[in-house]
C-alpha cells in the first residue's frame, strides 16, 4: 500500500474566487470523510480490539537465522503502528524447510488478526509439486507483505574439488549441499541447476536451520549451499566467509550483477555460455519469476477479517520509513526493498495455475 505523497499536492491555482471557492470545497469534503462516523467506528473498533493484546509472529526456523532476525525486528517496531498498540512474541518453530510452521499457521490458529507466519517463500513449490506434507493452500493466507524480492546465489567451500564450472559439470564426486527441505531454496536451487545446465551436486537436506547447515559447512560435512543474495550478506558467518576466502561465490540468479558480488556471473550468462536450449530455459524463468514473493513473506492466518489484513499491511508498509528501524536496518547492513501484502495476494493467485507441462517439470525436478 504505497502512497506518493506528491500525487496528493493540490495544483497550482491561479487567484479567484471560484477556484478558492473550489479548494474550501476539497478541503470541507476531505473533512466530512475523515469524520464520518463509518470510518471513525472502523478505527476505534479496530483500536478496542488490539488494545491489551499480543500478536504471536510464528518463525519457521530456529532463533538467530535471517527469519528470526526479522520478525524479532517487526516485534519492536510493527506495533507502533497498529491501532492499540498490541505487545509482539516470537515463536519459533522450525523443521522441514519452514513447512510445519505454514501448515500451522494455517490450520492452527484463529483467523483473529493476532497471528503472523514467517516461511519461506520457496514453499510454493512444494504446493505446486503435489507434495504430500503440504497443508496449506498459498493463495489462503492474508498476504502482509515481504521484506526483498531476492535472487539467490550458490556458494562453495574454496578447497572443494571442482574449481571450474566444467568440472562441476564431468564430476563423478559432487559436491553435497545443505538444505532444510524440500521446497526450500537450498534443495530448489541446487535441482534446478543440475537439469538445466548438467551441474551435479549432492542435496543433503534435515538439517533443522541455518545454525545447523553453518556448523555442517565448518566441518565439512558439505561444501555448498544456495541462499538467498540479501540472506547470505545479511548475517554471520557469512561475510566472514567470504571475506576470508573460506567460501567462493559461484553464481547468482539475477538477471544483473549484485554490487556486492560483481565478479560473480548470473544463471543467464552461463546459460548464454553454454547454449541452454530454450526449453530448459523457460523453466529457468519460470521458477525464478514465482520468487516474487522473496525469503521472507509475512502472512496472516487465512479467513483473518479484511479489515485486520489492511491494518496490518498498512502497519508494515509504514514500519520502512520509521527514522529507527531504518536505523536498525542499517546498521545490520541489511537493505530491505518491502513489497507489499496486496500485490503478493495477487501474485499468489496466479502462480498456483500454472500450465501442466511447466507443473510436470517442476515435480519431476523438485520431488527427487
Amino acid at each position: 500500500m504505497t502512497c506518493n505523497l506528491e500525487s496528493l499536492a493540490l495544483p497550482q491555482f491561479k487567484s479567484s474566487k471560484v477556484q478558492v471557492f473550489k479548494v474550501i470545497g476539497l478541503v470541507f469534503i476531505l473533512a466530512l470523510e475523515l469524520l464520518n462516523p463509518l470510518n471513525l467506528e472502523t478505527i476505534f473498533a479496530q483500536a478496542n480490539f488490539y488494545q491489551g493484546k499480543t500478536i504471536r509472529v510464528i518463525v519457521g526456523y530456529q532463533p538467530g537465522d535471517n527469519h528470526d532476525q526479522w520478525a524479532r525486528t517487526y516485534a519492536r517496531f510493527m506495533g507502533k503502528y497498529i491501532p492499540g498498540n498490541p505487545n509482539f512474541v516470537v515463536q519459533n518453530m522450525p523443521g522441514a524447510g519452514s513447512m510445519i510452521a505454514a501448515n500451522h499457521v494455517y490450520n492452527m490458529t484463529k483467523p483473529d488478526g493476532l497471528t503472523l507466519g514467517s516461511f519461506g517463500g520457496a514453499l510454493i513449490m512444494a504446493q505446486l509439486t503435489g507434495r504430500k506434507e503440504v497443508q496449506f493452500d498459498w493463495p489462503k493466507y492474508g498476504w502482509i507483505g515481504t521484506p526483498y524480492r531476492a535472487g539467490h546465489l550458490l556458494f562453495m567451500r574454496s578447497d572443494a574439488p571442482a574449481k571450474t564450472f566444467e568440472q562441476l559439470r564431468q564430476t563423478n564426486d559432487p559436491p553435497r549441499c545443505s538444505a532444510t527441505g524440500v521446497g526450500s531454496t537450498g534443495y530448489d536451487i541446487p535441482r534446478l541447476l543440475e537439469d538445466a545446465m548438467g551441474l551435479k551436486f549432492k542435496v543433503i537436506s534435515g538439517y533443522p536451520g541455518g545454525a545447523d547447515q553453518d556448523l555442517a559447512m565448518e566441518r565439512n560435512e558439505v561444501q555448498c549451499r544456495a541462499i538467498t543474495v540479501d540472506g547470505f550478506f545479511g548475517r554471520e558467518p557469512f561475510i566472514t566467509w567470504l571475506k576470508k576466502g573460506f567460501v567462493r561465490v559461484w553464481l547468482q540468479t539475477e538477471k544483473q550483477r549484485h554490487p556486492k558480488i560483481p565478479d560473480v556471473p548470473t544463471i543467464f550468462e552461463l546459460m548464454d555460455q553454454y547454449k541452454i536450449p530454450d526449453g530448459k530455459r523457460r523453466l529457468v524463468n519460470t521458477y525464478l519469476g514465482l520468487w516474487g514473493f522473496g525469503s521472507m513473506p509475512i502472512v496472516t492466518t487465512p479467513g483473518t477479517p479484511q479489515d485486520r489484513v489492511n491494518l496490518l499491511r498498512e502497519a508494515y508498509w509504514k514500519m520502512f520509513s520509521d527514522p529507527e528501524f531504518v536505523e536498525d536496518t542499517t546498521k545490520k547492513n541489511w537493505e530491505p526493498r518491502p513489497v507489499n501484502g496486496e500485490e503478493l495476494a495477487g501474485l499468489a493467485k496466479e502462480v498456483v495455475n500454472q500450465p501442466p507441462d511447466v507443473s510436470d517439470a517442476l515435480k519431476r525436478i523438485l520431488s527427487k
